[in-house]
């Protein structure tokens, strides 16, 4: 999601790595669940995500759209993001306790946080956002185990590659004249990328890679 603001107002001013340590800890979240609420359509999906999630459920995607998750318009792109709701516009996905339903699964947005990625010079570096968690005397962790993701090498790999590609797609809809051209294009999107499932015995990032190559965009 492209943001709009000062990335040195917002943060400490530093540009971090995976292997860098930042002020992440937060005692474990304890009593307190507050970026589990109010994010409107912020927390965007990516086909990683859904792998992840789907797996830690036990359910395809289709069948958490209209729940936990909806569609929405991000960058001039369809994508899915978690859906907010109940009497205190909370993550679907928190459960009585105000802990993280799937948290072995959870979205990469909610990994990174109160990090978040800033994408420059043909790749992207971490950026701790100041006043975004309320947790105060934060302590030291480092990035990569903040993550918790496995390989995080291929990992970051496929993040930029997503990135690129969905930046690129945003640019090819935005040529398009015709809404309803755009809607089926967007769609296509959507079932080739999500609703497709993937093997869960094969390893996601070639699967992904092979969906990538299949995308062919108009020279």
């Amino acid at each position: 999601m492209i943001r709009n603001v000062d990335i040195d107002r917002i943060s400490d001013g530093r540009r971090y790595r995976s292997g860098d340590l930042a002020k992440l800890g937060c005692d474990d979240c304890r009593d307190c669940f507050a970026c589990c609420m109010d994010m409107g359509e912020s927390i965007v999906l990516d086909p990683y995500d859904v792998y992840m999630m789907t797996g830690e459920l036990n359910k395809p995607f289709v069948e958490l759209l209209g729940k936990e998750v909806e569609l929405g318009t991000c960058d001039g792109v369809v994508l899915p993001h978690i859906k907010m709701g109940g009497i205190i516009n909370k993550c679907g996905f928190l459960n009585d306790e105000g802990r993280c339903g799937i948290y072995h699964g959870r979205p990469g947005i909610c990994r990174l946080f109160p990090l978040g990625r800033i994408y420059e010079n043909g790749g992207f570096s971490y950026y701790l956002q100041v006043e975004e968690c309320l947790k105060k005397n934060r302590t030291k962790v480092k990035i990569e185990r903040w993550l918790g993701i496995p390989d995080l090498k291929k990992y970051e790999e496929y993040v930029l590659s997503w990135h690129d590609f969905i930046k690129r797609f945003g640019a090819e809809l935005s040529e398009m004249e015709d809404m309803e051209e755009m809607r089926e294009v967007s769609m296509m999107l959507i079932h080739f990328f999500f609703l497709t499932p993937y093997d869960p015995e094969r390893d996601f990032y070639s699967q992904f890679y092979e969906r990538l190559n299949k995308v062919s965009f108009a020279e």
